[in-house]
């Protein structure tokens, strides 16, 4: 049974150290205890967990499937001893957060550093994406995704309504023209994401609807690269209004059609359960709402 929390501990502290002599300092006790214990460890689940050589150390396979669910119980343990000890819920540990590159490295970002700044026992590790990714695998804590649901096992929760808008830059309006009609708009440039071939369905106040064919100009599979290519007057694109804000109210962007967008599509967040969260998943989730919700 994998029931000695000092192997178990030492294991995640091999991994995350790089080197047995760095664990054990970290630990506070002596490279032969750590040798030992995770000789003990691999015994005890006939499996190698460590690949070991002179110069490196790396984690095995089953060394990492073991520490995805080691690491949630062991900060389990870490948070219960906390309140024991100082009556407060504090964050513990590494919250793994994976986010759309632009919108992660716009909201995301900021709300991290500022939950790391807070809370000293918390870390964080970003991974900016535009994929979809499965949070059920314990990579990942928690998926920030707009739309786009992706793993429907996960538990949901919407963060914040958001909406798809038209823009391009004042300079490619005032060479192109400003159209007052979705048919106005059809033969523009347009700048468009990733596959970027189905029609966009515009929407305006009164539930009209109109199809766009939209054929791209250019098509990226990057957001920051797609909004450059407007901010530098290449075209239109169709972007969600979180992320065209400061460039609205700067007037490096201007809404082209303001009274139609592309429908609304929430920002949400997606986690493995809904039950027996921890401390730390918890505090990233109402920050992030907080955020958004400014």
């Amino acid at each position: 049974m994998l029931d000695d929390l000092n192997e178990l501990r030492t294991l995640r502290a091999i991994v995350a150290a790089g080197s047995l002599s760095a664990a054990g300092r970290a630990l506070g006790v002596s490279l032969a205890v750590v040798s030992k214990r995770l000789s003990t460890l691999e015994g005890r689940v006939g499996l190698r967990l460590v690949n070991r050589t002179t110069r490196t150390l790396s984690p095995t396979e089953e060394g990492l499937a073991l520490l995805a669910h080691l690491d949630r119980a062991l900060e389990a343990l870490d948070e219960a001893e906390e309140r024991l000890a100082t009556g407060r819920d504090e964050p513990i540990g590494t919250l793994r957060v994976t986010a759309p590159v632009s919108f992660g490295r716009r909201h995301v970002a900021p709300v991290l550093a500022n939950l790391v700044a807070r809370h000293p026992r918390l870390d964080a590790v970003l991974s900016l994406d535009d994929r979809l990714v499965d949070v059920s695998g314990g990579t990942f804590d928690v998926a920030i995704r707009i739309g786009g649901l992706g793993d429907t096992n996960a538990t949901m929760l919407k963060l914040a309504d958001n909406r798809r808008v038209l823009a391009a830059s004042p300079a490619y309006l005032d060479r192109c023209g400003r159209p007052r009609t979705p048919d106005a708009l059809a033969s523009h440039a347009f700048l468009r994401y990733g596959d970027g071939i189905a029609p966009w369905t515009l929407v305006d106040a009164d539930g009209t609807t109109a199809t766009l064919a939209a054929r791209p100009r250019l098509r990226v599979d990057n957001g920051d690269a797609l909004h450059d290519w407007c901010v530098a007057g290449h075209g239109v694109m169709m972007k969600s209004i979180v992320d065209l804000g400061d460039d609205l109210a700067s007037g490096r962007l201007e809404r082209v059609l303001p009274d139609w967008s592309g429908g609304d599509i929430p920002i949400v967040a997606l986690f493995a359960s809904r039950h027996h969260q921890p401390r730390k998943l918890r505090v990233f989730l109402d920050a992030m709402g907080s955020a958004m919700r400014r």
